[in-house]
């Protein structure tokens, strides 16, 4: 069935930046082992915290990208740079959609910029 992986790092301290780009190289050999997407997300709160994602048909495919010689390597090489352990979790979609940007209108209309004048109603 498939899921999504979603495994929060943390970095160690002054190794948020270099953790980064570190973990962005690493994440994008996912659909080697055939992950149909993958994502990484940084905190804008706690710039150390870090969310990967990463999307595959088959449980036994994701264990084989943790289990692959990048992410070994990875894990080996920066061990120092995320506090451990790292707890991963694999998550079932119940749903998905996307959602369309609403237009931007300038207000150059002399009605505030939402379309409905003064006095007028939506």
């Amino acid at each position: 069935m498939a899921g999504t992986v979603i495994v929060p790092w943390y970095a160690t301290g002054f190794r948020g930046d270099a953790f980064e780009a570190a973990l962005n190289e690493v994440a994008a050999t996912a659909p080697r082992y055939g992950a149909s997407s993958y994502a990484v997300y940084r905190a804008r709160d706690d710039r150390y915290k870090f969310q990967q994602l990463a999307s595959f048909e088959e449980y036994i495919d994701w264990e084989r990208y943790w289990e692959g010689d990048e992410m070994t390597y990875f894990r080996a090489r920066y061990s120092s740079w995320y506090q451990v352990p790292v707890l991963y979790g694999w998550w079932d979609q119940t749903t998905g959609g996307a959602v369309a940007p609403a237009p931007i209108t300038s207000g150059a209309d002399g009605h505030g910029g939402n379309g409905v004048g003064v006095g007028e109603s939506a």
